[in-house]
Protein backbone atom coordinates (compact mmCIF):
# COMPACT_ATOMS: atom_id res chain seq x y z
CA UNK A 1 0.00 0.00 0.00
CA UNK A 2 1.52 3.51 -1.16
CA UNK A 3 1.61 6.24 1.05
CA UNK A 4 -0.33 9.61 0.33
CA UNK A 5 0.92 12.70 0.62
CA UNK A 6 0.16 15.49 3.27
CA UNK A 7 -0.75 18.21 1.50
CA UNK A 8 1.22 21.75 1.60
CA UNK A 9 -0.59 23.39 4.28
CA UNK A 10 -0.69 20.24 7.18
CA UNK A 11 3.58 20.45 6.49
CA UNK A 12 3.41 23.91 7.43
CA UNK A 13 1.44 23.47 10.70
CA UNK A 14 4.13 20.36 11.54
CA UNK A 15 7.26 22.24 10.72
CA UNK A 16 9.27 23.27 14.25
CA UNK A 17 10.38 25.79 14.90
CA UNK A 18 6.71 27.54 14.38
CA UNK A 19 6.82 30.25 11.71
CA UNK A 20 5.61 32.98 13.69
CA UNK A 21 7.91 32.82 17.11
CA UNK A 22 5.09 33.03 20.18
CA UNK A 23 6.05 35.90 22.45
CA UNK A 24 4.60 35.91 25.97
CA UNK A 25 4.43 39.13 27.29
CA UNK A 26 3.48 39.42 30.55
CA UNK A 27 0.93 42.41 31.31
CA UNK A 28 1.35 44.83 34.30
CA UNK A 29 -1.20 44.46 36.65
CA UNK A 30 -1.68 47.41 39.56
CA UNK A 31 -3.60 47.28 42.59
CA UNK A 32 -5.82 49.30 43.99
CA UNK A 33 -4.61 51.12 46.65
CA UNK A 34 -8.14 51.36 48.44
CA UNK A 35 -10.04 48.01 47.18
CA UNK A 36 -6.99 45.59 46.44
CA UNK A 37 -8.79 44.97 43.29
CA UNK A 38 -6.38 44.07 40.23
CA UNK A 39 -5.80 47.07 37.88
CA UNK A 40 -5.48 45.88 34.61
CA UNK A 41 -3.66 48.28 32.02
CA UNK A 42 -5.13 51.25 30.27
CA UNK A 43 -7.63 51.08 33.15
CA UNK A 44 -8.49 52.97 36.45
CA UNK A 45 -7.59 56.24 38.12
CA UNK A 46 -4.03 57.50 39.19
CA UNK A 47 -4.19 60.15 41.68
CA UNK A 48 -0.94 61.30 43.07
CA UNK A 49 -0.79 63.39 47.00
CA UNK A 50 0.70 66.26 47.49
CA UNK A 51 3.66 64.57 48.92
CA UNK A 52 4.64 62.87 45.42
CA UNK A 53 2.75 59.39 46.62
CA UNK A 54 0.88 57.26 44.07
CA UNK A 55 -2.47 55.79 44.79
CA UNK A 56 -4.39 53.30 41.74
CA UNK A 57 -8.23 52.98 41.99
CA UNK A 58 -9.62 50.46 39.76
CA UNK A 59 -13.03 53.07 39.80
CA UNK A 60 -14.19 56.07 40.87
CA UNK A 61 -16.01 54.67 43.19
CA UNK A 62 -12.62 53.56 45.09
CA UNK A 63 -11.55 56.52 44.42
CA UNK A 64 -14.32 58.68 45.78
CA UNK A 65 -14.18 56.46 49.26
CA UNK A 66 -10.56 57.05 49.14
CA UNK A 67 -10.67 61.12 49.17
CA UNK A 68 -13.74 60.69 51.57
CA UNK A 69 -11.24 59.16 54.02
CA UNK A 70 -13.44 56.05 54.72
CA UNK A 71 -12.04 52.70 56.20
CA UNK A 72 -11.51 49.88 53.90
CA UNK A 73 -11.29 47.60 56.88
CA UNK A 74 -14.95 48.74 57.79
CA UNK A 75 -16.16 48.31 53.78
CA UNK A 76 -17.90 44.54 53.08
CA UNK A 77 -16.34 44.32 49.74
CA UNK A 78 -12.94 45.62 49.89
CA UNK A 79 -9.80 42.75 49.86
CA UNK A 80 -8.75 44.37 53.00
CA UNK A 81 -12.35 43.28 54.87
CA UNK A 82 -12.27 40.37 52.91
CA UNK A 83 -9.02 38.84 54.30
CA UNK A 84 -9.53 40.58 57.86
CA UNK A 85 -12.51 38.48 58.04
CA UNK A 86 -11.16 35.12 56.65
CA UNK A 87 -13.88 35.45 53.98
CA UNK A 88 -13.65 33.03 50.43
CA UNK A 89 -11.07 31.25 51.61
CA UNK A 90 -11.84 27.87 50.45
CA UNK A 91 -9.03 26.14 51.16
CA UNK A 92 -8.90 24.68 54.41
CA UNK A 93 -5.54 25.54 55.91
CA UNK A 94 -3.82 22.45 57.72
CA UNK A 95 -3.89 23.68 61.17
CA UNK A 96 -0.54 24.35 62.72
CA UNK A 97 0.45 21.80 65.47
CA UNK A 98 0.70 23.20 68.39
CA UNK A 99 3.61 22.02 70.69
CA UNK A 100 3.00 21.35 74.15
CA UNK A 101 4.97 22.62 76.42
CA UNK A 102 7.26 20.37 77.99
CA UNK A 103 7.65 21.35 82.17
CA UNK A 104 11.02 20.44 83.24
CA UNK A 105 11.84 21.27 87.08
CA UNK A 106 14.58 23.61 88.14
CA UNK A 107 16.40 25.06 90.91
CA UNK A 108 16.42 28.51 91.91
CA UNK A 109 18.93 30.83 92.69
CA UNK A 110 18.81 30.51 96.61
CA UNK A 111 17.89 26.38 96.48
CA UNK A 112 18.53 23.52 94.26
CA UNK A 113 16.37 21.12 93.50
CA UNK A 114 16.62 19.07 96.15
CA UNK A 115 16.12 21.92 98.53
CA UNK A 116 12.60 22.90 96.58
CA UNK A 117 11.15 19.16 96.32
CA UNK A 118 11.65 18.83 100.42
CA UNK A 119 10.05 21.96 101.30
CA UNK A 120 7.47 21.10 98.94
CA UNK A 121 6.68 18.15 100.63
CA UNK A 122 6.88 19.20 103.97
CA UNK A 123 3.27 19.31 105.77
CA UNK A 124 1.40 22.78 106.67
CA UNK A 125 2.15 22.06 110.68
CA UNK A 126 5.82 21.92 110.13
CA UNK A 127 6.06 25.12 107.95
CA UNK A 128 4.09 27.15 110.53
CA UNK A 129 6.28 25.58 113.19
CA UNK A 130 9.68 26.90 111.36
CA UNK A 131 8.02 30.18 110.43
CA UNK A 132 7.37 30.71 114.94
CA UNK A 133 10.74 29.82 115.22
CA UNK A 134 11.81 32.28 112.91
CA UNK A 135 9.77 34.96 113.62
CA UNK A 136 10.67 34.17 117.44
CA UNK A 137 14.56 34.18 116.47
CA UNK A 138 13.79 37.65 114.46
CA UNK A 139 12.34 39.00 117.65
CA UNK A 140 15.03 38.39 120.15
CA UNK A 141 17.88 39.41 117.67
CA UNK A 142 16.16 42.61 117.52
CA UNK A 143 15.69 43.29 121.37
CA UNK A 144 19.50 42.00 122.15
CA UNK A 145 20.52 45.01 119.57
CA UNK A 146 18.37 47.50 121.32
CA UNK A 147 19.78 46.66 124.53
CA UNK A 148 23.35 47.19 123.33
CA UNK A 149 22.52 50.50 121.99
CA UNK A 150 23.07 53.47 123.96
CA UNK A 151 19.96 55.15 124.44
CA UNK A 152 20.39 58.94 123.45
CA UNK A 153 18.87 61.55 125.47
CA UNK A 154 16.67 63.88 124.06
CA UNK A 155 17.09 67.81 123.93
CA UNK A 156 15.29 70.12 125.97
CA UNK A 157 14.17 72.78 123.94
CA UNK A 158 12.15 70.09 121.88
CA UNK A 159 8.69 70.95 123.48
CA UNK A 160 8.10 73.94 121.50
CA UNK A 161 5.07 73.21 118.75
CA UNK A 162 6.31 70.83 115.47
CA UNK A 163 6.35 73.58 112.52
CA UNK A 164 6.34 72.29 109.01
CA UNK A 165 8.47 73.31 106.57
CA UNK A 166 6.16 74.80 104.41
CA UNK A 167 5.71 77.59 107.82
CA UNK A 168 9.25 77.77 108.25
CA UNK A 169 9.10 79.20 104.54
CA UNK A 170 7.22 81.60 105.85
CA UNK A 171 4.12 80.59 103.52
CA UNK A 172 0.67 81.03 103.57
CA UNK A 173 -0.12 77.47 103.07
CA UNK A 174 -1.98 77.57 99.59
CA UNK A 175 -3.96 81.29 99.75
Amino acid sequence: MKQRALPRWTQELTEYPPLFPVVCIQMKVEIDSFSGYKIYPSKGKLFVRGDSKVFRFASSKNASLFLQRKNPRKIAWTQVYRRMHKKGITEEVAKKRSRKNVKHQRGIVGADLAAIAAKRNQTAAARTATRQNAIAKAKAEKKEKEAKKPKAARPAGSSAPKVSKQQMKGGKGGR
